[in-house]
């Protein structure tokens, strides 16, 4: 699934090309959205919140995609052929340049201004941690209120705070030397407030950049423990575990060295 700052580096795509530009065709699973409605408007903003796509047209409706574990959006100049095939195209937006695609998605839908407002979960996205600013104070506000969660589970929840997927999950816990299975209440603020700062300064370095990298060490390893189950730590050489955590079974990649268990903490000893 894509992470906050793939969104972001989407979003940073699309504009140049997209907005004031009118929409000339489109079409896509008419099943889903209204294409042709899009046809005659143009997009007046693209905005990235959290893992949320959302296109705002000039007449004030909204274009939500959320990519999922399979979505993607594609430009190609006019007439060049797709990386993916027709049958994957959600929609289709052509202007006088170039073709967007959005290829299968987990949501799209073409929201009214009422709906978009009245939206059931778009309003309760926490503060982005790509935004232009963040406020920190109520992100830890917002933990607070889940001081009983183990903090793998609590970083992924896109309502204390957007942005956060599987990989940052794992890599953050480990640079910070937290154990994921511990609940969030072992955390006093200033930790809480160093595991924001970083995941903000991570996210930003890697809205460039060919590929996402946590890890700068030079010899080809990008990442400190994510996808490295049963690889020596690089720090310790104890091998690194993983484990579904939570009720979606998220992925948790950990050193139960640098993260032993805290106090209530769930970690497997074996």
């Amino acid at each position: 699934m894509p992470e906050g700052d793939t969104i972001h580096r989407t979003a940073n795509t699309l504009r140049p090309w997209l907005v004031g530009e009118p929409i000339v065709a489109a079409r896509g699973w008419d099943d889903w959205i209204d294409s042709a409605s899009l046809v005659g408007h143009h997009v007046i903003e693209v905005e990235a919140r959290g893992k949320h796509l959302l296109l705002h047209l000039d007449d004030e409706r909204v274009v939500h995609g959320h990519s999922g574990m399979t979505g993607s959006w594609h430009i190609y100049p006019l007439g060049e052929p797709w990386q993916k095939p027709e049958r994957r195209a959600a929609l289709v937006m052509e202007t006088a340049r170039l073709v967007v695609i959005f290829f299968s998605p987990k949501t799209l839908e073409l929201l009214t201004p009422t709906q978009f407002r009245r939206h059931p979960y778009l309003p309760k996205v926490g503060p982005d941690l790509l935004g232009k600013e963040l406020d920190v104070r109520e992100v830890i506000a917002r933990f607070r209120t889940q001081n009983h969660k183990p903090v793998g589970e609590a970083v992924m929840n896109q309502t204390l705070t957007a942005g956060i997927g599987n990989i940052y999950k794992s890599e953050l816990l480990f640079l910070e030397h937290i154990d994921p299975f511990a609940p969030v209440a072992n955390l006093d603020d200033a930790r809480l407030a160093d595991l924001f700062d970083l995941a903000r300064q991570l996210m930003q370095h890697n809205l460039e950049g060919p590929a996402r990298t946590t890890r700068f060490a030079g010899d080809g390893g990008r990442m400190w423990v994510y996808g490295r189950s049963g690889a020596p730590c690089y720090l310790c050489s104890t091998p690194i575990r993983v484990r579904r955590q939570g009720d979606l079974g998220r992925t948790t990649y950990w050193c139960p060295t640098c993260q032993p268990p805290a106090a209530g903490s769930t970690q497997p000893k074996s």
